[in-house]
């Protein structure tokens, strides 16, 4: 059913791409709107990975990193993956004093996690650990491509918007079937209705992704905890540089990188996040009570304490 909604979601944006073409150009702006969007999509899938990595500054550390902070959260990732069933994905680190984290890659064999430099001073290592098991879940859903497309799609609509605004020149008005006006309203307008459908791809995915998460990481309290934590550094105004100036990829982290200045953050792509923690929270109970019941917990799943 997931894959279902997935695929309509992303024919309504691919709609959306294409039926700004025809605000603008008619027919024929419809038909260059199809190809690109159809390019687009094919460029996104075997590029998805690469596209955000770069745009984020994103580097790659190994377990030889000089720093040890580094080190442990390099060892952690590779430990989340094997229980997880997973490739080793790339390990990545990007320079941002916001705390957050992303994955990304079209599918599990080619995937990439990246957390900040915020993230990794702030949180202690059980919180690291359920934030980046947490995204592995994630890939292990191969939400990544989707969630990457989206924002690729999303970001398209917008640029097309506003071209069609500050480019649509009165000549053409007779073949726009909008004309200017038109024109006018769906610069307004596609941009709100891209957002909507990639928040509805966003949002229906970060509840699983936080189960799953907690899962593999075998604490569901230590995730609920991250996510306190960023959301409340983020309130405190720490700007994600790369992240307002590309407001289509805040869906990929897991709290919303914006801060809100702007219309950018007037439909988050997120649940809230106390809804989020007491849906762990409950879940973390129902693990401590299977747990109380007899049910054994691998020595896997057991806390690993602070950062040392």
């Amino acid at each position: 059913m997931n894959h279902i909604k997935t695929f309509v979601l992303l024919a309504g944006l691919t709609a959306l791409f294409v039926g700004a073409g025809y605000m603008i150009g008619g027919p024929t702006g419809m038909l260059v709107a199809l190809v690109f969007a159809v390019g687009m999509n094919l460029f996104s899938y075997w590029n998805a990975d690469k596209i955000v990595l770069r745009m984020y500054g994103a580097v790659e550390v190994d377990a030889g990193h000089p720093e040890p902070l580094v080190r442990a959260y390099v060892a952690d990732i590779e430990d989340l993956a094997r229980r997880a069933g997973l490739p080793r994905p790339r390990i990545t680190v990007i320079d941002s004093e916001q705390p957050n984290a992303f994955a990304t890659g079209r599918d599990p064999a080619h995937a990439a996690v990246a957390a900040s430099t915020g993230l990794l001073g702030l949180l202690d290592r059980d919180e690291i650990r359920g934030v980046m098991a947490h995204e592995l879940a994630h890939v292990k859903n191969r939400d990544t491509l989707t969630m990457t497309v989206t924002a690729t799609i999303a970001g398209a609509i917008s640029a097309l918007a506003n071209f069609g605004l500050f480019f649509g020149g009165s000549r053409d008005d007779d073949e726009r079937p909008g004309g200017l006006i038109g024109t006018i309203a769906l610069a307004i307008l596609a941009p709100i209705a891209a957002m909507l459908v990639q928040m509805a791809v966003s949002r229906s995915r970060e509840y699983e992704a936080d189960r799953i998460g907690a899962e593999i990481a075998g604490d569901g309290r230590a995730l609920a905890r991250a996510l306190e934590k960023i959301e409340a550094y983020a309130r405190g105004g720490a700007v994600n540089v790369e992240a307002e100036r590309n407001p289509a990829t805040a869906h990929l982290f897991i709290v919303n990188p914006l801060t809100g200045k702007g219309a950018d953050n007037l439909f988050s792509t997120h649940p809230a996040t106390h809804n989020r923690v007491e849906a762990l929270l409950r879940l973390g109970v129902s693990q401590a009570t299977r747990g109380r019941a007899g049910t054994a917990v691998p020595a896997g799943d057991r806390r690993i304490g602070p950062w040392g």
